[in-house]
C-alpha cells in the first residue's frame, strides 16, 4: 500500500467530538458549536478548546469562565444552528434550557448528557484561533448516562465532526480495552 502526500489544510485528527461551549456575554448566555476540543492534562484535568474570533470569546475573556456541554445526537440540529449563527447578532440564550452550577458565568445545558463548568486556566493566542484551556470545577450528568459509576459513551450517544468534508458521525462499537489489548505483544 503506497502512502500519498496530501494538502496540509487537511491536518485534522479524528474523531473531533462536537460540544457546545457556553459563556455569558453582556449578561446573556451564549453557546457556540465547537469541534476542536481535547483533554490536554491529567492532573489537574485540563481541557482545551480552539476558537476562532467569535462572540463567545468575549465572555470567556471577560469572565474567565465557560462551559463545555456534550450534546447527544438528538441535539444535532440545535448544535449545528449554534455554529451557523453568531451570538453577536442572534440571541441563543433560549435555544436550550439553561442552568448554572457554582460558576455564574458558565451556562450549562439541561438537555446535554454531560456538562462541565470550567475556570479559565490559560489562553494562548495563535495565528488565527485562541486556545482556551479550562479546568473543570463541576461536572453534571444524570444516572441514566452512567454504568457502574462511570460515564457510558453508548448511553451518552455523542457525535463527532469530520473536516474538510464537514459531516457529523455517531460513535461506533467498542473494539477493544485500552491499556490491555496490546499486552499480548509485550515481551
Amino acid at each position: 500500500m503506497k502512502k500519498i502526500k496530501i494538502d496540509n489544510s487537511m491536518a485534522f485528527l479524528y474523531p473531533m467530538p462536537m460540544v457546545l461551549v457556553g459563556s455569558v456575554v453582556g449578561k446573556k448566555a451564549n453557546f457556540m458549536a465547537v469541534g476542536w476540543v481535547s483533554r490536554v492534562n491529567f492532573k489537574p484535568p485540563l481541557i482545551a478548546i480552539a476558537l476562532g474570533p467569535h462572540h463567545t470569546n468575549n465572555g470567556i475573556d471577560e469572565n474567565k469562565e465557560f462551559s463545555i456541554n456534550i450534546p447527544d445526537v438528538s441535539l444535532i440540529e440545535k448544535t449545528d444552528y449554534c455554529g451557523l449563527v453568531s451570538g453577536n447578532k442572534t440571541d441563543k440564550s433560549e435555544v436550550f434550557d439553561i442552568f448554572y452550577g457554582e460558576l455564574e458565568n458558565a451556562p450549562l445545558i439541561k438537555e446535554c448528557p454531560v456538562c462541565l463548568s470550567c475556570i479559565l486556566y490559560d489562553s494562548i493566542k495563535l495565528p488565527f484561533n485562541t486556545l482556551y484551556i479550562g479546568e473543570p470545577k463541576e461536572i453534571f450528568t444524570e444516572e441514566k448516562y452512567m454504568t457502574n459509576g462511570k460515564l457510558d459513551i453508548k448511553k451518552i450517544n455523542p457525535f463527532t465532526l469530520t473536516m474538510p468534508d464537514n459531516n457529523y458521525w455517531s460513535v461506533g462499537e467498542n473494539v477493544g480495552k485500552a491499556w490491555n489489548i496490546g499486552k499480548k505483544l509485550k515481551k
